[in-house]
């Protein structure tokens, strides 16, 4: 319905009360062409019709998560590989999320970390980030590995996962330690390296384990306040009523972890260099 234009006169009725619906017709203003380069509206309004913008106010997306991640490296020498270096600049970081870098020289590795992730998580900032992730100063991560890794610890609600790299030597064994299923139908945590060719044959990228090393391994943040502190022991001595015993800081950890329920897998996809200082080897 056409709203009424008042009358000029001042008396607050209709023009077309005061002068009838005649005249107040010829007053009726019409349509101003549009100007040039511009478009009408009801032209605009035309051409979306049927794309379903009149049926979206808002679209909430699932498809972006905090990957939040501090990259913590231990060293025991001030100097780092220049092969390192160059594997450390090329690892892509996830798209709109946080990263850091923090290294440790001097100190024995299993102290080095965790002087690290005490002070991370004593600080109010960095302890409300979701991942960390273990890289060492002889390992090579291809530039993926941060992508791959965070892909696989949510792919089964994985505690920490790693990547796959090999003891160096003459005789090489993967870094990925006992069968998850055998523990689970023994209640025996062992932790012999994982005979990986039926994995690969078959074509499965992640392989549940019982432990893993840290030369490119991700974590839970979360896992660490669940862990009871010291989280990582080298063991290398005569222990009272067991004899001498010889224990890496990341199996001493994996091992009490276990023990709590939580679980580890080796991705196979992430497949890392050990870099043998001595002679320039990778394995």
């Amino acid at each position: 319905m056409t709203p009424e234009i008042p009358c000029p006169c001042e008396s607050g009725r209709p023009f077309s009360v005061c002068h009838g619906a005649a005249a107040s017709a010829q007053l009726e203003v019409a349509p101003q062409p549009t100007p040039p380069g511009h478009v009408a509206v009801p032209e605009i309004l035309q051409s979306m019709q049927g794309l379903g913008f009149e049926k979206v106010k808002h679209m909430p997306g699932s498809t972006w998560r905090d990957n939040s991640t501090l990259v913590i490296i231990p060293s025991r020498e001030p100097f780092v590989h220049h092969k390192v270096v160059t594997a450390l600049q090329q690892l892509i970081a996830p798209m709109n999320s946080k990263r850091g870098m923090w290294f440790c020289t001097g100190d024995e590795v299993g102290i080095a970390y965790n002087k690290m992730i005490a002070d991370i998580l004593a600080n109010p900032d960095l302890s409300k980030w979701k991942y960390i992730l273990t890289i060492e100063t002889d390992n090579l991560p291809p530039p993926d590995a941060h992508i791959r890794l965070l892909e696989s610890i949510e792919s089964n609600r994985y505690d920490a996962v790693g990547g796959l790299y090999f003891t160096k030597g003459e005789i090489q064994q993967p870094m990925a330690y006992g069968s998850a299923e055998e523990y689970q139908r023994t209640g025996v945590l062992e932790f012999a390296p994982l005979d990986i060719r039926a994995a690969l044959a078959s074509g499965n990228q992640i392989i549940e384990c019982n432990g893993l090393a840290m030369g490119c391994t991700l974590f839970r943040m979360e896992l660490f306040r669940q862990i009871p502190q010291p989280w990582f022991v080298t063991v290398a001595d005569v222990i009272e009523g067991k004899g001498a015993m010889g224990f890496t800081q990341d199996l001493y950890f994996c091992k009490n972890a276990r023990a709590l329920g939580k679980r580890f897998a080796c991705d196979l996809r992430v497949k890392v260099g050990h870099l043998d200082l001595t002679t320039g080897i990778v394995y």
